[in-house]
């Protein structure tokens, strides 16, 4: 831009304009040819701070954490072509957490859009792909329409069901000048549910085996109050997919906790006569493969009308915000309390009892771990798990989490996003501890990216649980052929390596040794890596054999 167009409004002021509108306070990136005006637009702005990320994958996965941990829309930017390319695996992620993320990319110049004629990161169908990652994805395809633009993208990042927006800003028009426009903002809107029906508050009165069944949607929602409440009015024990955990502490006697496919809770559910399912996807993994049986009776509470039968049926359906359905039957509830409930929670007790020492009997040396970051872990700590079998097997089950929006996992099962996602958690929460357990195979994915950790002077703790290998899979090929191939890894030095980084690091050789460190650690309040190696410290009592039903789905069969 020449110096007498410098003052002038473009469209990449227009874009910073509506973040700030939207209360952005930190966006995460690769700058780029193809998005050059939008970070100098950041710049002259002085009200956003950039986090530099080591690839678009892991800055797409920082903006993800962020959001979960605060609720707040993540944003991310990254280049054109090969740049959105690589930022795309990470969106589905945010896609299948239903995260509100808003991905600014770049195009080529407008005038070679779709002409395949080798203009520097042009990609054949860059749109297809951005819609086939995300929740939608946008072309600007007029400078002067960018408020409406913005705000509508925001908007729909933000509108429950939740999940990642792209929008797409051919270079040519990012630097074009726009006459500044008084865009009215939107005030969020998500309609009021419809009234609750005296039939369904009946049906949940004359319970007498009530289960409440939460997931990502109650906590997006900020329900956890209410639905504690809800579970201790009618004594309902609280099921939890993986992305509910924290909507009831989880040291709360009818918390049964993401144990659904376990034989004790699949009997607790099979003798319920009533299932309120809130805000939740009943995922393959949690369902084993929707084999889990529930109560015909099924009360369906869940903002996306698409949800309702998806995978389960449902007697009744309540289309709406779960905390605000939720407030709605309490009221309706309250004038009536159920006091019939002692004996069936003394036997929820015993269930969520069981679940865990089952669980606690197959771990061996690995029992004193979930007892050390039990005892150690702040309440409010983040606990962030990558794919890998400690976090599998008890990371997510064992680990208790207190509150909402302390517990981030891979939704959608992609390895290797755990170090960026706990990056960006931290942004949201930098006065709370953050944890990241994660495996060595899938470290390696974004590995760059501890150097960001310590760029920005980020104390995150990683745990890194060292087999040598890719072992989740080694494990359900093992349980599915008796075999297995391309799972063994030639790891780095994980010590050295991160020490070069700037991290504390240590090699962990014990349970013992992993509590004093694993103390020491949160204690320091530096970037820190514990390397815990898994050959020393010995082999679960029970190995893992992979998620339930997985390897049957290798056996050979006629479809």
């Amino acid at each position: 831009m020449n110096k007498d167009v410098e003052t002038e409004f473009i469209v990449a002021d227009a874009i910073v304009e509506e973040l700030v509108k939207s209360g952005v306070e930190v966006v995460f990136g690769i700058v780029s040819i193809h998005n050059m005006p939008i970070y100098d637009a950041i710049k002259r702005d002085g009200s956003i701070y950039c986090v530099t990320a080591r690839g678009e994958s892991g800055a797409v996965n920082m903006a993800d954490g962020y959001a979960r941990t605060t609720g707040k829309l993540g944003v991310v930017i990254t280049s054109t072509g090969t740049g959105a390319g690589n930022g795309a695996g990470s969106l589905v992620e945010a896609w299948n957490a239903g995260a509100p993320v808003l991905h600014l990319t770049g195009e080529v110049s407008s005038s070679y859009l779709g002409m395949e004629n080798g203009y520097i990161h042009q990609c054949k169908d860059q749109h297809s792909m951005m819609k086939g990652a995300c929740k939608n994805a946008h072309l600007l395809k007029k400078p002067n329409q960018i408020y409406p633009f913005i705000r509508q993208a925001i908007n729909q990042a933000l509108t429950p069901p939740q999940g990642p927006i792209t929008v797409e800003i051919p270079i040519n028009y990012q630097s074009a000048i726009i006459t500044k426009n008084n865009y009215m903002e939107n005030t969020r809107t998500f309609g009021n549910p419809q009234d609750i029906s005296l039939s369904i508050v009946k049906k949940i009165r004359a319970a007498k085996r009530p289960v409440l069944w939460t997931g990502s949607g109650a906590i997006a929602s900020d329900a956890a109050e209410q639905v504690t409440e809800l579970a201790e009015l009618i004594g309902a024990p609280v099921i939890t997919s993986q992305a509910g955990k924290g909507i009831i502490p989880e040291d709360h006697p009818l918390c049964i906790g993401h144990f659904a496919s376990y034989p004790e809770v699949q009997r607790l559910l099979k003798e319920a006569d009533l299932l309120i399912s809130i805000g939740i996807r009943f995922r393959s993994n949690e369902t084993a493969s929707w084999k889990v049986e529930i109560p015909k009776e099924h009360i369906s509470i869940d903002i996306d009308q698409n949800a309702i039968n998806r995978n389960y049926e449902c007697t009744h359906s309540i289309i709406g915000d779960a905390k605000d359905i939720v407030d709605q039957l309490l009221t309706h509830l309250h004038q009536e309390s159920n006091e019939k409930l002692h004996e069936y929670r003394h036997e929820v007790e015993n269930v969520r009892n069981q679940v865990r020492q089952s669980l606690r009997s197959t771990l061996g040396p690995y029992e004193q771990f979930v007892d050390a970051m039990n005892d150690i872990l702040p309440d409010n700590a983040i606990l962030v798990r990558d794919v890998t079998v400690p976090a599998n097997v008890w990371g997510s089950r064992l680990v208790d989490i207190s509150k909402p929006r302390t517990s981030i996992h891979a939704s959608g099962g992609g390895i290797g996003q755990g170090l960026p996602t706990a990056i960006g958690a931290h942004f949201g929460e930098k006065n709370r501890s953050v944890v990241l357990m994660a495996g060595d195979g899938g470290f390696m994915v974004n590995v760059g990216e501890m150097s960001t950790a310590v760029q920005e002077n980020l104390p995150l703790v990683v745990l890194l649980f060292d087999d040598g290998g890719y072992g989740v899979l080694r494990s359900i090929q093992n349980n599915a052929y008796g075999r297995q191939v391309a799972v063994d890894l030639n790891s780095p030095d994980f010590v050295s390596l991160a020490r070069s980084m700037g991290f504390t690091a240590m090699k962990i050789r014990s349970a013992n040794d992993f509590t004093l460190k694993l103390s020491e650690s949160i204690k320091s309040k530096k970037p820190t890596l514990l390397m815990i190696d898994m050959q020393a410290v010995g082999p679960m009592a029970k190995p893992f054999e992979g998620p339930p039903g997985a390897a049957e789905a290798f056996q050979p069969k006629k479809i």
